[in-house]
């Protein structure tokens, strides 16, 4: 009978060395072909989380979506996270907190995604962290305020650049850019939405308040469904503050910056953690209304920020966004968003490995080179340092999109590493 053995045994008396070539090259592709079809098959590494890309949070949320899919194309095209490719599993929030939860429950127990990050903002990342420590979960968390300082959770991580303090980072910077004004302010009046990031800010501006022995003469809150803002802004002008200073949602801080100009309000110093007055669409609304006004950002186009990689992200991003009809500039929260992803990935590539408690181990012992600069976390999984920029809008004209992408329109002033100009004040003194 003829046999495999019979038939080599032939090929090796006929050429011994063309008998040998092809035993050696059957034994490398059987090497190979392991791996090979290993790689042809890896299952995906799946990333989950959900994104509000409806309601009142949608306008950063579906940015941040943007730059988590370039990310995704990025990685896969250096070939996945230990030769896996990266899939996105993402669902739909609706800018309300009372969805998260089902959205973490889903992802973990029904899609049983390998990793989960969270959507934009602390109303919406809180919601989520009874459900990710109860899985032991990695979370990476975009945005957030003073989370952790409840939950105590050792594998949570935050990309926003408040520091180790978080309550106080809204407005710490602010107040200490108050105090450089002649002659130095006295007084201060406080207000924000009654929601958890509002209150989170205002508790530490209650706190460093104190801590620069000014005295606070108004400090109430708002309802979060508020649409009148002229009452608030004539109660604050009736107490005659020489700073004011609001935390508030991208709706209310429309109304806010509306609600000042109407009133012809006199301050010295107007603004805070102002959250949305970083979106495009919010500073193409208000226009020449911003002048003057101080907000909290983390990034502009300023030559004190030029950090490795950000304009070239910048500009994959924004041809994204001409297409997807999101913000425009994207300088809020997609190069945070993509960061976080950075650190994901350089954490997974130096352990080898997917491991939640490895790679909370190493991130917490690691900085990370990103985008948005050098990154090193706390023990609570906040910046080591505070690197939330403090920024007073100058020289606005009309309503184009085009000249935010200039510098000194947005003046850093705060942290001193990355001033860029001066305060202009009192705050009429800016208005046009």
């Amino acid at each position: 009978m003829f046999s495999i053995d019979c038939f080599a045994r032939k090929q090796r008396a006929a050429s011994p060395s063309l008998f040998y070539s092809a035993v050696a090259l059957a034994l490398c592709a059987a090497a190979w072909l392991p791996c090979l079809a290993a790689a042809a098959t890896a299952a995906p590494v799946k990333i989950g989380f959900s994104m509000s890309e409806t309601g009142g949070l949608s306008a950063g949320g579906k940015a941040a979506l943007v730059a988590l899919q370039i990310w995704k194309d990025d990685v896969n095209g250096r070939g996945g996270l230990l030769g896996r490719p990266v899939e996105l599993v993402f669902y739909d929030d609706q800018s309300s907190p009372a969805l998260v939860p089902g959205i973490y429950n889903k992802l973990l127990d029904v899609d049983k995604v390998d990793f989960v990050i969270s959507a934009y903002g602390t109303g919406q990342i809180a919601p989520a962290m009874p459900i990710v420590m109860q899985h032991r979960a990695l979370f990476m968390a975009l945005f957030g305020t003073g989370v952790n300082d409840e939950f105590h959770y050792d594998r949570y991580f935050q990309i926003v650049p408040s520091g180790k303090e978080t309550a106080l980072a809204p407005s710490r910077g602010f107040l200490e850019t108050a105090m450089t004004m002649t002659p130095k302010p006295r007084t201060v009046a406080i207000t924000g939405a009654d929601g958890e990031y509002s209150q989170n800010a205002l508790r530490g501006a209650r706190e460093v308040i104190a801590r620069l022995g000014l005295e606070l003469v108004y400090d109430r809150t708002y309802p979060l469904n508020t649409v009148e803002y002229g009452p608030i802004m004539h109660s604050i002008q009736a107490v005659k503050p020489d700073v004011v200073f609001v935390a508030s949602y991208p709706q209310d801080s429309v109304g806010m910056v509306r609600a000042a100009s109407e009133a012809g309000l006199t301050t010295g110093m107007f603004g805070g953690g102002m959250i949305g007055l970083a979106f495009t669409s919010i500073k193409q609304r208000l226009g020449p209304l911003l002048n003057g006004v101080v907000a909290l950002d983390v990034y502009v186009p300023e030559p004190t920020m030029k950090f490795p990689g950000i304009e070239d992200f910048l500009r994959r991003y924004q041809e994204r966004a001409a297409q997807s009809g999101v913000d425009p500039l994207g300088y809020y929260l997609p190069p945070y968003a993509y960061a976080e992803m950075q650190i994901l990935e350089q954490s997974i590539a130096a352990t080898a490995a997917f491991d939640p408690a490895r790679l909370a181990a190493y991130i917490h012992a690691t900085r990370f080179s990103t985008i948005v600069g050098d990154v090193k976390f706390a023990d609570n999984g906040e910046w080591e340092k505070s690197r939330l920029l403090f920024v007073q809008y100058q020289g606005v004209n009309g309503h184009e999109v085009d000249q935010f992408r200039q510098p000194g329109r947005q003046v850093i002033l705060y942290p001193p590493e990355f001033k860029s100009g001066n305060l202009i004040y009192p705050f009429a003194a800016a208005q046009p």
